[in-house]
């Protein structure tokens, strides 16, 4: 792989290049694409989205759309950084081509605040829910009517290919969806593969999928494009990760161990003794001890060392990208960033109190239950009303509830998987509190 590709502007629908060297610099095409993600519906329906607590009604807890915004600031510093030492490498980048070192920091940060835009409501186990409506659930019966990488699309229902499938998918009078550049869908592309075969290597890029069969052409051409390496054979589809979704992970993974972390401290779900026990660890060489302990309030106290393992982590991602940028251009790194962090084990057992404090406590375990209902019911409701439409045997109270749709998914789909996907692809995209309303309807409660 070479950068001049990777860092490519092309958008979908383009005939030609866009050169770098002709951008307005007040415009940037890197910078339009953090605007045009940030004022799609899409991103603002994070701000009722899960991302630890639940339907939380506590006011500092993170959703989605914090979430999303705190890793785009990272992810821009992340980039930038390692901005810096691309162009200091490859100086003909700068001098011929034109990019800069923000150029970099602005694709990182755009791919970023897209990163959880295909999730589902309440969270990790929205996805379990759709997956499981078709694996064990009554859209089971669907299965012997569908190709295996379709089935396998629904059953392992994926937040990153359902975002990919949100940036780019085209209605009517609307080509190409947010028609970002390539550059930050590659960036944003972390699992450039499609749904079968599963984990077929243990290359990080295979750990899950990036693309529904609805969205494979395109996918492809992004991906050629650009240059990325294919590591597929015969009809399966997948390609080695473009380098900046390797900060994109980074940036991810960065914010949901340490911020999860302080929201289950200000939540009282994990003692303020075992977060110094644990943050101290990755900040030992920048606290200012004078500082800390001036600090009056748990809140104050743990926000400031929040502030410096975030710091911590970013230098150290910076350091193991720029030492392997070699080896990621020619595809031979199957590792996230942090795999390879000097706080590995430090980030491991925040990790794993997290999972013991946090995300399976009460509170979340039962808000997931609730979330488990109101998906499949959803999605129920309104697949058996979409396919008895298409079959010409709608009934008045399918009709009903199709009424409900809202217009821009008032689609036909001819074909099965498709209108499966479509409605899979509605229910991921409501909040969790409009999932809860369209559920006490169709409850009548």
């Amino acid at each position: 792989m070479n950068w001049e590709q990777l860092l490519s502007l092309k958008r979908q629908g383009d005939k030609g290049k866009r050169l770098r060297i002709e951008q307005d610099d007040t415009r940037l095409g890197f910078e339009v694409d953090y605007d045009r993600i940030i004022f799609s519906s899409a991103f603002r329906s994070l701000q009722d989205k899960t991302q630890v607590i639940p339907l939380s009604k506590t006011d500092f807890v993170h959703t989605r759309l914090t979430h999303s915004l705190e890793v785009s600031v990272v992810g821009r510093s992340l980039g930038r950084l390692v901005g810096k030492k691309i162009i200091e490498k490859y100086p003909h980048l700068k001098e011929v081509h034109g990019y800069q070192m923000n150029d970099f920091g602005a694709i990182v940060a755009a791919a970023s605040l897209a990163h959880d835009i295909g999730n589902p409501p309440f969270g990790h186990s929205g996805e379990k829910a759709i997956g499981e409506y078709f694996s064990i659930g009554k859209g089971l019966k669907y299965k012997d009517k569908l190709s295996a990488k379709e089935w396998q699309d629904l059953i392992d229902f994926e937040g990153n290919a359902n975002g990919f499938s949100v940036l780019n998918s085209s209605r009517p009078g609307v080509d190409g969806g947010i028609r970002l550049s390539y550059a930050t869908l590659g960036a944003f592309m972390k699992y450039p593969k499609e749904s079968l075969p599963k984990k077929p290597t243990k290359n990080i890029a295979d750990k899950k999928y990036g693309f529904f069969q609805t969205d494979k052409t395109f996918f492809q051409e992004v991906a050629s494009d650009m240059g990325m390496i294919p590591n597929k054979k015969g009809d399966d589809i997948g390609f080695e990760r473009h380098p900046l979704a390797y900060l994109v992970e980074a940036a991810d993974d960065i914010c949901y161990t340490i911020i999860d972390f302080e929201d289950g401290i200000n939540l009282g779900l994990v003692s303020e003794d075992f977060a110094l026990e644990y943050l101290i660890k990755l900040v030992k060489d920048s606290i200012d001890t004078s500082k800390y302990k001036t600090l009056e309030t748990k809140e104050d106290r743990i926000s400031y060392l929040r502030a410096l393992a975030i710091g911590s982590l970013i230098s150290d991602a910076v350091k193991v990208f720029v030492e392997n940028e070699e080896a990621i251009m020619r595809g031979e790194f199957p590792f996230a960033l942090t795999d390879k962090s000097k706080y590995k084990a430090q980030m491991d057992d925040i990790i794993k109190i997290s999972v013991k404090n946090i995300y399976q406590s009460r509170e979340v375990v039962e808000k997931e239950i609730v979330g488990y209902q109101i998906i499949q019911t959803l999605l129920d409701k309104f697949i058996t009303a979409f396919n008895n439409k298409f079959d010409g045997e709608m009934s008045n109270y399918d009709g009903l509830i199709l009424k409900m749709l809202p217009e821009k998914h008032q689609l036909s789909k001819e074909n099965l998987y498709e209108r499966l996907l479509h409605i899979c692809h509605f229910v991921s995209m409501l909040t969790d509190g409009n999932a809860l309303l369209f559920y006490r309807t169709i409850k009548a409660y």
